[in-house]
């Protein structure tokens, strides 16, 4: 019995690790393990190397880990650029009629509506939402990865979050101009915006990935959009964010979600170049997998596996 539970997860694995490279390689036409750029080609290289000696998936949380401080730095010269235009009395020129207009727009049902809303985006909202897809995904595809993206991608979008609220320290919009409950942590950037843009896009990646319908894919990027600029949206028109300061998150958040993007692409192409070599299936013969959650291959009807 025990020979025989150990072939099952043996051939299990074999086909979650080949399912994997087969289902998250493309993305539409793209092979996402190709590299056009000597940059990227450099990348790819590094990572077949570290591939060999870690285990591909020990290299992306390593890839994700350097990534942090890529994200640092994003951070800190976004702060650096922010001062420079409040030092130009460029800010003004945005944020305060934009607040004017915001404040003229409110209504009774309009301001719960988009409180409700905002509070997705809020230290209790986005976890759960986070921790719902995540833990979905993962059960569906028999696979770690997600779970590895979604609390990277995470993790990163707080630690810019908080990086970016200490070395700015901006005051936030005056109470008079909020809509209640008011918040009273530094103002940039927006920490709802920068998390929904990254959690947003990293769950589009993840479910693009396994859609063949170009109508699918469409309606996953304009989705995950529109949640991205609604949420910044939503931060001006109750008086609790600047605009600049959603502006900035928008861009933080694009640019570390390019970041854990690179990271996954670099992953597959050491998955897909190490092969056998991995370390973790050295120890047994004929094996040409790491032990590692598997994904089956079963379609649904919008090009999804389960």
């Amino acid at each position: 019995m025990g020979a025989t539970d150990g072939r099952r997860a043996s051939r299990a694995v074999d086909e979650g690790v080949r399912g994997e490279l087969a289902e998250d390689r493309h993305l539409g036409g793209r092979d996402l393990t190709r590299w056009s750029s000597r940059p990227g080609r450099w990348l790819a290289w590094l990572a077949e190397q570290l591939g060999r000696v870690l285990g591909s998936r020990q290299t992306l949380v390593l890839v994700l880990a350097l990534g942090a401080s890529v994200a640092a730095l994003m951070t800190w010269l976004a702060s650096e650029t922010y001062e420079a235009v409040v030092d130009a009395d460029g800010v003004a020129l945005l944020d305060e009629p934009l607040l004017e207009a915001s404040v003229d727009l409110r209504s009774g049902w309009l301001d719960s509506s988009v409180t409700a809303f905002t509070d997705v985006g809020g230290v209790v909202g986005m976890p759960v939402l986070a921790l719902s897809v995540m833990t979905l995904l993962a059960v569906r595809r028999r696979s770690w990865t997600p779970v590895i993206l979604i609390v990277a991608a995470g993790t990163g979008s707080l630690l810019m979050t908080v990086a970016g609220k200490d070395l700015v320290g901006r005051a936030r919009p005056p109470l008079s101009s909020a809509v209640p409950p008011f918040e009273h942590s530094p103002s940039f950037p927006s920490g709802h915006t920068l998390n929904a843009v990254v959690i947003a896009g990293v769950v589009a990646y993840l479910l693009l990935l396994r859609q063949r319908s170009g109508r699918a894919r469409v309606l996953t990027v304009v989705v995950a959009a529109l949640f991205a600029l609604a949420m910044g949206l939503s931060r001006v028109f109750l008086g609790h964010h600047w605009f600049t300061d959603v502006v900035a998150a928008w861009g933080l958040g694009l640019a570390w979600l390019a970041v854990v993007v690179t990271a996954h692409r670099l992953y597959l192409t050491a998955r897909e170049r190490t092969g056998a070599q991995e370390p973790s299936s050295r120890g047994s013969a004929g094996a040409d997998h790491e032990p590692a959650g598997g994904l089956t291959t079963a379609r649904s009807g919008d090009g999804e596996t389960a």
